[in-house]
């Protein structure tokens, strides 16, 4: 039986905010279990190339939702930030607007992510033989499903490009980060191994900066996604343009 404060702890947070995150939560727990039924949530809802066999076009809301089953810090984190940031933009702009917004930076921050995959594998296949990328797009899927991939580097590149999956509400998370830094820009914020508080403004510009640097530099093997991150601020700021021009509620 919950007591008193846990209620009303839970009850403090705001409608979406708290759905979301008890969505997040329950998809993260499926992805766990489904397995034990041969049921890979991940391979289903996380989103793909749109040239992969497992693509489906309503993995760009899905994916959002979706988070890596491996470790718990992918899915805390997220919703740390969600409840942290989330829950005061929601009482500031309403349930309906602030929705809107954590599904637009979310789905905003897929289509980046796909686009910017387009502008590799159209780099990667310039030098590559066309019956060679023939071959990866017939069967690429298929080898990844066996837990290897090419041997050959542009062909494994090239696989991993159409046919691995993006899982993962940090688009949405970094529309979030924006819009808080823009509606309470000195807000004071203190990060972990820095002694002193950042001004919420700097914090964000920073981040943004950081993603920026590691996009280009193209860190494969950190396993993240920073132009999603980098397209869910971007369809978040324009989205917030929208807001001013439409109703004057943007927030410097």
């Amino acid at each position: 039986m919950m007591n008193q404060s846990s209620s009303g702890f839970f009850s403090s947070i705001p409608m979406v905010t708290k759905n979301l995150i008890i969505i997040n939560v329950l998809f993260w727990i499926a992805s766990l279990v489904m397995p034990r039924a041969n049921i890979d949530l991940a391979e289903l809802l996380g989103l793909h190339y749109p040239a992969s066999k497992a693509f489906n076009p309503i993995q760009l809301v899905s994916y959002m939702f979706m988070h890596d089953t491996r470790s718990i810090a992918h899915i805390f984190f997220n919703m740390f930030a969600v409840y942290m940031f989330g829950r005061i933009l929601e009482q500031v702009w309403g349930s309906k607007r602030f929705l809107i917004y954590y599904m637009a930076t979310g789905v905003g921050a897929g289509l980046i992510n796909l686009l910017v995959a387009y502008v590799r594998i159209s780099a990667l296949e310039r030098g590559m033989d066309p019956e060679v990328i023939d071959l990866v797009y017939r069967e690429g899927w298929g080898v990844l499903q066996t837990h290897y991939n090419y041997s050959d580097p542009a062909m494994g590149q090239l696989n991993m490009l159409i046919n691995a999956t993006t899982v993962g509400a940090s688009g949405a998370v970094f529309g979030i980060l924006l819009a808080f830094g823009m509606k309470f820009p000195d807000a004071p914020l203190y990060v972990m191994f820095i002694p002193v508080p950042i001004k919420a403004k700097y914090f964000v510009i920073g981040y943004g900066v950081l993603e920026l640097f590691f996009g280009f530099a193209d860190f494969s093997g950190d396993n993240v996604a920073h132009f999603a991150h980098l397209g869910g601020m971007l369809f978040g700021y324009i989205l917030l343009r929208y807001w001013r021009k439409k109703d004057g509620k943007f927030y410097y």
